[in-house]
């Protein structure tokens, strides 16, 4: 299922963002505005939780991106962290879908800002220059 997730990510970078990025198993304890959706399969009965960690530069590069606002106001960049994790999981269920293996996504939810501190299966780093983005997931079910 990450995998998933990450290719979806990678679009959105290369489509959205529009610059470099790389993908790295670097998890840190950066302070982010935390997201999450859930997921769940329709051809299983399993359940994911996807969580996306956006530290404010990386969340105001995307509110610059969507927005063209250069200094976004906390409200907004937490809207941005919703937008984005509701955008690359609906990206990714468009994959899925592709590969036989479709899913229903869920409301998104603003979590906190803060430390990315949750459990999770499986995490990765997405970084542009020094932004960070964590991408992670947890079965539910």
């Amino acid at each position: 299922m990450l995998n998933t997730i990450i290719q979806a990510t990678e679009n959105f970078c290369i489509h959205q963002i529009r610059v470099p990025y790389e993908i790295n198993d670097n998890i840190s304890n950066t302070k982010t505005f935390i997201t999450y959706i859930d997921i769940e399969m329709q051809e299983e009965t399993k359940s994911y939780r996807v969580y996306l960690g956006i530290c404010k530069n990386f969340a105001q590069r995307i509110s610059t991106v969507f927005l063209e606002e250069d200094e976004s106001d906390e409200e907004t960049l937490m809207d941005m962290t919703l937008e984005t994790v509701n955008l690359i999981v609906g990206s990714a269920k468009v994959i899925s879908e592709e590969s036989k293996n479709p899913f229903v996504i869920k409301t998104p939810h603003f979590e906190k800002i803060g430390v990315f501190d949750f459990p999770y299966d499986e995490a990765k780093l997405v970084q542009i220059e020094n932004d960070k983005m964590i991408i992670a997931i947890k079965e539910l079910s």
